[in-house]
């Protein structure tokens, strides 16, 4: 009877969700989200539509282990791995049931907090050199059902860090404390850095991010060889250059950059200082998600 009691307590303690006490802290209204996070500001554009596509793929019904954990990484810098995790992110936050957590492995760099406007200084690095308590750390966005961990103060040695037991624990701990959360782990370049090495192991599923027409075939194909290869979900293929002005016409409209299919959030207005900025930058070729490896 006793025997049956517990069985019958334990049930009903799994059945009732545990209480979503993180993260503790916001962004607040003042932060100023980044214009290519294309998910949020334009999701009925043909570009969010690819992050879509992507999200459906990894989650499609029917997987048996859909993966709880992604590792975002490229060959080399500049390849567009943050716009894909970020946009990746949001994907997934916006869809019903589903909640995201973004994390910024890369503490050579760590870049995530700018993209949501933040200016955060601690983040992952504080917590594996056992200064701050995660709950300190973890940070929600305007993105509904989206939160930040972010890199925190760039290390002078990354590789111990990310290699710590505290690392490995943590991925563990993010990934079973939720079963509706999913984690992406924005990482370093794999040709550059050895932490990609090392957050294969910790994570169910990895996307390699190319920047086409940039990105050599022979360091596509090194990078996949330094990668767990049975964990390679895909490869993103980023900045796609169309050669036909009509398909780009088609696709992206001819008066705004992305093509929308009839809704879109409000951005801020641009201050005069911004203008002139925006104007002397070269303008984000678009993004389009092609999956070129599939196991």
């Amino acid at each position: 009877m006793g025997k049956m009691f517990e069985a019958l307590h334990k049930a009903e303690k799994d059945r009732i969700q545990e209480p979503r006490e993180e993260p503790v802290k916001t962004t607040g209204d003042d932060g100023v989200l980044d214009n290519k996070l294309v998910s949020f500001f334009q999701p009925g554009s043909i570009v969010a539509e690819q992050f879509k596509k992507l999200r459906t793929y990894l989650f499609r019904p029917g997987l048996q282990n859909p993966p709880r954990t992604i590792l975002v990484t490229s060959a080399f810098s500049g390849e567009g791995k943050s716009l894909v995790s970020t946009n990746l992110a949001i994907s997934i936050a916006v869809e019903l049931h589903s909640y995201a957590l973004l994390v910024d492995c890369d503490l050579r760099n760590p870049t995530l907090s700018r993209w949501f406007g933040l200016q955060e200084s601690r983040g992952l690095s504080d917590y594996l050199l056992g200064k701050r308590e995660l709950s300190e750390l973890l940070v929600k966005t305007q993105v509904d059902k989206l939160s930040l961990l972010c890199g925190g103060s760039s290390q002078e040695n990354p590789v111990e860090l990310i290699g710590s037991k505290r690392m490995e624990a943590l991925v563990e701990e993010l990934k079973w404390r939720y079963p509706d959360r999913y984690i992406i782990l924005d990482s370093s370049p794999i040709l550059a850095t050895t932490e990609p090495n090392v957050l294969d192991k910790m994570v169910d599923g990895i996307i390699l991010v190319v920047r086409a027409g940039e990105t050599p075939r022979e360091s596509v194909q090194e990078a996949i060889k330094l990668l767990k290869t049975e964990k390679i979900i895909g490869v993103v293929l980023n900045d796609m250059a169309f050669k036909s002005a009509a398909i780009h016409s088609r696709y992206f409209g001819t008066g705004h950059y992305y093509g929308n299919y009839g809704y879109s959030r409000s951005i801020k207005p641009l201050t005069i200082r911004e203008k002139i900025t925006s104007q002397l930058k070269k303008p984000m070729e678009s993004s389009l998600w092609k999956k070129i490896t599939r196991r």
